[in-house]
């Protein structure tokens, strides 16, 4: 039996991207889901959008809001499915079979499903695939899609809704804390869920400072006790750290890498 899906979507005058969105939902297969829109009261052509779909959407509100988290978290309350996806408007289904072949994988057992991305840049589309197994390492420094992402509903009600305080990083908050600190199920779908649109805030390069000082915050946090080990963690897994957990197999290229780390560090000053 397969688990009701709601999918919800969030737009702040976006016509464009919303009704490529809304378009991606309607036209699946696959019916048996729950399509919510949260409008931040848009004053562009987003009010005739919704006005074209009003028929095809489950739960609308159009309304002022304080943020992306604010608006995301008013579509928690009003979702009544077991799982939620979260698509943004400018954010697509990568094809009309996407919910179909969801249902079939998610059995239920999981508290998170998620797969993969189409990235997309003006002019340009990159594959972005995620490891079937998460660790603390990989989220220091990269996060799973929450556009690509079916979370159960009651993981928001037993541990925290979206953190709206923060402006970018309140999906990876969520993602980390519940994965690495609670524990929860998951399973990579080997599949494309979302050609996800990287024109939004958190893709934009200027916003990285202000990403990795709320990422910091949050670390902070729920984690204090890998605060101080966040930055070994980030050159393990480098282009270079990865060279060197590499050579560390091998006895031969060990041995001879140690001598000259020895004799470097005689140069070094000693460490405090």
């Amino acid at each position: 039996m397969t688990s009701k899906i709601s999918i919800i979507t969030v737009n702040l005058n976006n016509a464009y991207g919303l009704e490529k969105t809304i378009r991606s939902v309607t036209e699946q297969t696959f019916r048996d889901f729950e399509f919510l829109v949260i409008d931040g009261a848009s004053t562009d052509d987003s009010r005739d959008i919704l006005g074209k779909y009003k028929d095809k959407i489950d739960v609308l509100i159009s309304e002022p809001d304080t943020g992306i988290y604010n608006a995301m978290n008013k579509g928690i309350r009003k979702a009544s499915g077991d799982y939620l996806l979260f698509l943004n408007s400018g954010d697509y289904l990568h094809d009309k079979m996407v919910l179909q072949s969801v249902a079939l994988s998610i059995a239920g057992s999981k508290d998170i499903y998620y797969g993969n991305i189409i990235y997309e840049e003006p002019g340009k589309q990159q594959l972005r695939t995620f490891p079937p197994l998460l660790s603390f390492s990989f989220f220091i420094e990269h996060n799973i899609s929450h556009q690509a992402s079916f979370i159960k509903r009651e993981l928001f009600q037993k541990f925290f809704l979206y953190n709206e305080n923060f402006r970018i990083v309140s999906d990876w908050e969520f993602f980390i804390y519940t994965i690495c600190k609670e524990n929860v199920s998951y399973q990579h779908l080997d599949m494309i869920i979302t050609n996800y649109d990287a024109t939004g805030i958190s893709s934009e390069i200027n916003n990285h400072v202000s990403m990795h000082g709320e990422r910091n915050l949050v670390l902070k946090r729920h984690f204090p006790a890998f605060y101080e080990d966040r930055e070994t963690l980030t050159v393990l897994r480098s282009r270079r750290g990865r060279q060197f957990l590499r050579i560390r197999k091998h006895k031969v290229a060990w041995s001879l890498l140690k001598s000259m780390m020895s004799i470097i560090t005689v140069f070094l000053p000693k460490e405090k």
